[in-house]
């Protein structure tokens, strides 16, 4: 299941991938992004390009919707957490708002969409 929705965030352009730990954050756009899966190892991005992550499916627990209030804004993404309930990777969907600051419903839809497949808290 960890595959299927990560090849389904893949797909959504302007989606924005975070890969964080203590001491380093990455962030790599959805956009033409590739995914495969060899063994425990799910390949996000193209070795030839300019970026791409290896996610190990063994140490991702669970994952999680998550809508969080900002001062201006909603914050919308899915976040995948270890076994020791830390946050190793987010994706974020960007560009949800106008330049009005309003939020554009074709957006919150495939959020939303996404949402309905796979539920708000997902175990692996």
């Amino acid at each position: 299941m960890l595959l299927e929705l990560l090849s389904d965030l893949v797909k959504i352009n302007d989606v924005l991938f975070i890969i964080k730990n203590n001491g380093t954050t990455s962030e790599i756009r959805s956009n033409s992004l590739s995914i495969k899966q060899k063994e425990k190892w799910i390949t996000i991005g193209d070795h030839t390009g300019p970026a791409h992550m290896h996610v190990n499916s063994e140490l991702i627990k669970r994952a999680e919707f998550v809508e969080e209030q900002k001062p201006e804004k909603i914050s919308f993404s899915v976040r995948f957490f270890n076994e020791s309930d830390e946050r190793v990777l987010a994706a974020f969907f960007t560009k949800m708002y106008d330049d009005s600051k309003e939020l554009v419903t074709e957006r919150k839809k495939l959020y939303d969409q996404l949402n309905q497949k796979f539920t708000s808290k997902i175990q692996f």
